[in-house]
């Protein structure tokens, strides 16, 4: 009897095909970090519950009822006990995802482990008469390596998992497409290297530290010489306008092609910076070897979309451009389309741009994944900053970091182009006062209604007001004005939240910021004089604060923090300083430091993990929010209406989301009684179209200031 796999029109693939075919792949895919054994072993089980008569009549069209194929192959797992036990949450969940373990009490009925185990499924035996189940030869980690094996077994899991299922969807794409596989996998590193260094010859022959150039030159050169390191964890701490994008690329290639490395991945946190970084990678490497992997990216054909999407899928290029929320949502997710991509984060060179923006409230469990990607998956990690955070405490195994900018100290007095002053506290009034005898200023304040608020009272010729209530189209024409007057030196004052803080290159005389993080307020001085024109005591950098206690979102510990340093005298951009106010907002964190105990799910659990569970609730941006599109340009209305026609397709999603916003579901509640907002399409939930005009101005974007009596609620 021929057991059939796929079918695609009079084409078959039989299980044993594909069962070989997965198995040599996944276990290809394991070999990177030294596990082919096992991701072969788990390529030859995943499918064998195939081999039921169940499954072959309903594939042969002779029934259409649900048949279980995953169970079968956990079920051997499970009953040859020893390593292969390890595999069980991966064959079961090689469709459904990764499931949480359950307990003794669950029936055949419920989505966990144990609940598997409970399933009367269809006789599989005869996968014995084609198949032999691969041995396992090795352990699945160095015991050496770790200080929580539990959490070292859970990542492992992970790793097989994603083996296995990008291994199954290629093998079944292959077959599908009749072997015509469309993807690009980009160049190897080392020609990427050459690249590089033809790009940058000219400035490194730059020996002149007197310079501007000359010092980037510096930390280029010593970037590329410790690229020759073996694998670890790297710090590449840099001042403003060092060149840290360059130097960290030619780091990160150098250091890929000497330890024989697969790719370099830069984990970001604003897609802003990211938009950026992927643009001068592409310049110097080429198109078809950087991914953009975000949700606002878009591409100019559709081929080279369909490419990119291809990619996006496992990350199969030599340059992944992506952000924080992908990369490590990713790592502890549970479901199949977001693991896939996951080993392919084993043996890169992970670049963590801004890496004090890693998220405070999972910190300890984005440490241990980070440390774990170095012991055990051939990684290397780089934390680059101008404003290093204190997470040597955090990393359990004594790894040690290695600085890669040379002289430190003496790179951040060199590139010191502003003074702080703190003025204290101030009131509204005293505020806009001092901002009316500026030329060319930029305001930073914690909250939107506050920024609307001064602008509102400001208002008038060459003041100009930037915040997340505009939509990102209109925020990228305003930021070009504003860039426009700049450079013809015409009156310039800008009302702001910290959105241009960080990948937003401006360059005002002055700088007032409202009391905040230290690395905020230091990112906020890079917005005054950053192309190094004037001297730095002309070029000043105000910090206040509003009295009494403004409710700013997760941030009051930060501001606490700086705080206390302020009162103490402290210069805000000196080294020490940064420290201290690091190790300080961890102390108060504390416990906060992971927030949703996801640790917890991997600690002394001996295998009994929570995977559904974890992948639910770690969420680095909480879904409190409500999306509100934006319909008051052509190109708006255009989107709009292929939106209510085709409903949700990601490419409309994409088109869409440079006329969005997002406002919490308080704002949103009044809006929404009040007969401002109807549902863009009925069945798409949180995604809603303004309806009232009047709400969303050119100058300020949408207004948050909501009367109550507007509100009609049922």
């Amino acid at each position: 009897m021929e057991y059939i796999a796929h079918m695609n029109n009079q084409d078959i693939q039989t299980i044993k095909e594909h069962l070989i075919g997965t198995a040599e792949l996944s276990g290809e895919f394991a070999g990177k970090f030294g596990k082919r054994d096992w991701g072969y072993c788990c390529g030859m089980l995943h499918d064998i519950g195939k081999y039921s008569a169940d499954f072959q009549e309903k594939i042969r069209g002779e029934h259409e009822r649900k048949v279980d194929h995953a169970t079968a192959g956990a079920r051997v797992c499970n009953e040859k006990g020893g390593r292969y036990k390890f595999l069980e949450y991966c064959v079961a969940g090689h469709h459904a995802g990764l499931a949480d373990f359950g307990s003794n009490s669950d029936n055949s009925g419920d989505p966990t482990l144990m609940g598997r185990r409970q399933k009367k499924i269809s006789d599989y035996r005869a996968y014995q008469s084609e198949i032999e189940i691969p041995e396992i030869t090795s352990d699945p980690f160095d015991l050496r390596k770790t200080t929580n094996p539990d959490f070292s077994l859970s990542v492992f899991m992970r790793m097989i998992y994603s083996c296995l299922v990008d291994a199954d969807f290629l093998d079944t794409e292959a077959f599908m497409n009749e072997g015509k596989v469309e993807r690009s996998s980009g160049e190897k590193v080392e020609i990427l290297l050459e690249k590089l260094e033809n790009h940058i010859s000219g400035w490194l022959k730059n020996q002149d530290a007197d310079t501007v150039n000359g010092r980037r030159s510096e930390i280029l050169r010593h970037c590329l010489e410790k690229g020759k390191s073996e694998k670890g964890l790297f710090q590449l701490t840099v001042p403003t306008g060092g060149g840290k994008t360059v130097a960290s690329l030619a780091f990160a290639l150098r250091h890929a092609a000497e330890n024989q490395m697969d790719r370099v991945i830069y984990v970001i946190p604003y897609t802003s910076i990211i938009e950026q970084n992927a643009k001068v990678f592409r310049e110097i490497l080429g198109d078809e070897n950087v991914l953009e992997n975000h949700y606002n990216v878009d591409y100019e054909s559709t081929d080279e979309l369909r490419e990119m999407q291809l990619a996006a899928e496992n990350w199969d290029k030599p340059v992944i451009v992506t952000t924080n929320v992908q990369f490590f949502e990713s790592l502890f997710a549970n479901k199949s389309s977001k693991c896939r991509k996951l080993h392919n984060i084993a043996n890169s060179v992970i670049i963590f741009d801004e890496a004090q923006m890693l998220p405070n409230e999972y910190l300890k469990p984005c440490i241990a994944m980070i440390e774990e990607l170095i012991n055990h998956y051939g990684a290397s990690a780089v934390l680059c900053t101008a404003t290093q955070p204190a997470l040597k405490s955090f990393f359990q195994s004594k790894i040690s970091a290695t600085e890669l900018c040379p002289r430190i100290n003496e790179q951040f007095d060199f590139f010191k182009r502003t003074q702080f002053e703190n003025i204290g506290i101030v009131t509204e009034d005293f505020l806009i006062s001092k901002l009316r005898e500026e030329y060319q200023t930029l305001c930073i304040v914690n909250t939107k209604k506050r920024a609307q608020t001064i602008y509102k009272e400001l208002k008038e010729d060459g003041v100009y007001h930037l915040s997340t209530s505009m939509y990102p189209a209109h925020r990228k024409r305003m930021l070009e004005e504003i860039r426009e007057r700049l450079r013809n030196n015409e009156k310039c004052i800008l009302i702001s939240t910290s959105l241009v803080e960080a990948g937003v290159d401006l360059d005002f005389q002055s700088v007032y910021r409202e009391l905040a993080g230290v690395d905020s307020m230091i990112q906020a001085a890079g917005r005054c004089n950053r192309e190094g024109r004037r001297k730095a005591e002309n070029s000043k950098v105000y910090i206040f604060r509003f009295e009494g206690k403004e409710n700013v979102l997760g941030q009051r510990q930060q501001m606490d923090a700086a705080k206390s340093l302020l009162v103490d005298g402290r210069e805000l951009s000196d080294m020490e300083t940064i420290t201290k106010y690091f190790e300080m907002l961890y102390h108060i964190k504390g416990d906060s430091l992971d927030k949703k105990k996801i640790l917890d799910e991997f600690t002394n659990r001996y295998m009994q993990y929570n995977f559904a569970k974890v992948g639910k609730e770690f969420k680095l941006i909480e879904q409190n929010t409500k999306t509100i599109f934006i319909n008051r340009e052509e190109a708006a209305s255009k989107i709009l209406l292929e939106l209510q026609c085709k409903g949700s397709t990601r490419s409309g999603m994409r088109k869409a989301s440079q006329y969005c916003i997002n406002i919490y579901d308080q704002t949103f509640d009044k809006m929404y009684g009040a007969g401002m907002l109807r549902p863009v399409v009925e069945n798409m939930e949180d995604f809603y179209v303004l309806t009232d005009d009047s709400r969303y101005t050119e100058e300020m974007g949408l207004e948050l200031e909501i009367d109550n009596g507007m509100a009609l609620f049922f």
